[in-house]
């Protein structure tokens, strides 16, 4: 997704949580794990499994992404939440992660994802 690169990039902020949610998404298909560690809330984030996340998203092959719904998450608000989609081809066979993901602004603006709920 090009319109990502420019928050992995660090060129600018993701505005939004969906925006952050997508970029994270092409994060994953980039095996961009410190990316995903910056972007991930300091409360939750999975540092001991920094390795495995890595080797995880070069193994599958990513299909797409589809937005189900969001609530809240935009310029003004302070959390928000993102129904998603994400296919991948894991071991020959389609997969899919169905989430309701968490993400929290801080004072300075910046979103982060905090959780999710699978579906």
């Amino acid at each position: 997704m090009d319109c990502c690169h420019v928050f992995i990039n660090n060129k600018q902020a993701a505005p939004t949580a969906e925006q952050l949610m997508r970029s994270r998404y092409t994060a994953f298909t980039l095996a961009d794990v410190d990316y995903l560690m910056k972007t991930h809330h300091s409360s939750t984030r999975p540092i001991k499994e920094k390795q495995e996340i890595f080797n995880w998203a070069k193994s599958v092959q990513w299909m797409g992404l589809t937005v189900i719904g969001t609530s809240k998450g935009n310029n003004t608000d302070k959390e928000g939440m993102v129904e998603f989609k994400a296919l991948y081809i894991e071991n020959g066979q389609l997969q899919a992660i169905h989430e309701k993901s968490i993400f929290r602004k801080d004072k300075a603006g910046n979103w982060f994802y905090v959780s999710g709920q699978h579906h």
